[in-house]
């Protein structure tokens, strides 16, 4: 817990989540709120309001948004609502296409940062986990610490907050991941919005999940895991990558505009009704 305040004690009180499926809430599926997740932003945003009333939230993010998307498509709009809280994930798809210069990566990373310290808001960064997905992606782990490492180094040059992911052994569970393998659990998205508060020094109650010790699946149940996998997310996502399409192409930002974040009910209370007293409703949105 910090030993100073992060966040305003009184006036103005904006948080704007920035990035892509990892802050978007994927694998957090709830199909009341927009684009049929939740995720920890969503959960940071509740407890804020939870702790000090009058907090207001947008969430830009979207899946499978390179960094140059989330420069082009999310910095203005964000610096546009003159954010006292920002958080920022960005890269991760970028390290999964061979091509990606990291060095080069990482100075537009910087400069994306640079900005967004600039609006004098508390600025929230991330590194990224070395998932264990399949050995074929093992020669990414290099690229994750040259990523993780600038990420730090970054963090302190801004005098930023840190969550490092990378350190957090809870998600050594694969419980805390989706079926994707990929993207985080609901369990992971809940203890991951818990580790943001911390870090904020704001209260709030999550806890692990209590889970007993994993079992070691047998052989031929992890034959038919793999199988399962292969057919379910790894096939269709080389078919999207042959025909040049994402996940996000055709979805919009979940909280476009800061929206004042019920006390009590949460971001499923305001999503029944109506976004930002308009005509426009928010429900279910595609997952």
């Amino acid at each position: 817990m910090p030993s100073d305040p992060l966040l305003p004690d009184s006036g103005r009180r904006v948080f704007v989540a920035l990035g892509d499926s990892f802050t978007e809430g994927v694998g957090d599926r709830d199909e009341r709120l927009p684009n049929g997740v939740r995720g920890w932003a969503d959960r940071v945003a509740e407890k804020l309001a939870k702790a000090q009333p009058g907090w207001k939230y947008a969430n830009l993010a979207i899946r499978s948004k390179r960094l140059r998307h989330i420069v082009d498509e999310q910095l203005e709009p964000a610096l546009r609502m003159r954010p006292t809280l920002v958080t920022l994930y960005a890269g991760g798809n970028d390290i999964l296409d061979l091509k990606t210069d990291m060095p080069a990566l990482m100075a537009d990373y910087e400069q994306l940062v640079a900005r967004l310290a600039g609006t004098g808001a508390t600025l929230v960064l991330f590194t990224g986990f070395d998932v264990k997905v399949s050995a074929l992606l093992e020669p990414l782990k290099k690229r994750n610490t040259y990523y993780n490492q600038r990420v730090r180094d970054i963090t302190d040059k801004y005098g930023a907050v840190l969550v490092d992911y990378w350190s957090l052994d809870a998600f050594h569970d694969r419980r805390m991941w989706d079926s994707d393998r990929l993207h985080m659990s609901k369990a992971g998205h809940k203890y991951l919005s818990g580790q943001v508060l911390d870090q904020l020094g704001v209260p709030h109650k999550i806890k692990p999940k209590d889970w007993e010790p994993p079992t070691r699946p047998s052989l031929r149940e992890w034959e038919r895991r793999q199988r399962r996998w292969v057919h379910d997310w790894v096939l269709p996502l080389f078919g999207r990558k042959l025909r040049g399409v994402t996940l996000g192409d055709t979805l919009t930002p979940r909280w476009p505009q800061p929206v004042k974040v019920p006390r009590k009910g949460g971001l499923k209370k305001l999503a029944a009704g109506t976004y930002d007293g308009g005509s426009t409703p928010y429900g279910a949105g595609t997952p």
